[in-house]
């Protein structure tokens, strides 16, 4: 960096990428457990398939995937919430990337929890 014009490039530059980082507040929620416990459990993979799926339907101004810590329930892992404005947050438990691209379709799209991959299913 050798010009006041440069430093000032540089902060627009990472400006534009906090603004493309800027969550829509109408958008749902897909956190997903990657504290120690989860990862060891495969919640990158899970991760990693939200991701992909949510991009492959052209969903991400709607849906915001996000990583989170740990959940408190270690034995259910991996573990994601899925939170839609003004419904009731979901808790799936002991997910794997092939029952990501169900939860998208039934509930995200389609708003039909897929219950036997819930909590109070494998309680």
């Amino acid at each position: 960096m050798k010009s006041l014009a440069e430093l000032q490039a540089i902060r627009d530059r990472a400006k534009a990428g906090i603004n493309l980082r800027k969550e829509n507040p109408n958008a749902a929620r897909v956190l997903v457990g990657m504290a120690t416990c989860g990862i060891a459990a495969g919640a990158r993979p899970v991760l990693n398939a939200f991701t992909e799926e949510i991009a492959k339907r052209g969903l991400t101004e709607d849906i915001t995937v996000t990583q989170t810590g740990c959940i408190g329930i270690c034995q259910y892992e991996p573990v994601v919430e899925v939170e839609i404005p003004g419904e009731e947050k979901v808790t799936y438990v002991k997910m794997t990337p092939e029952k990501v691209a169900r939860v998208v379709n039934d509930h995200l799209v389609n708003h039909n929890v897929v219950t036997e991959f819930t909590i109070g299913a494998n309680t």
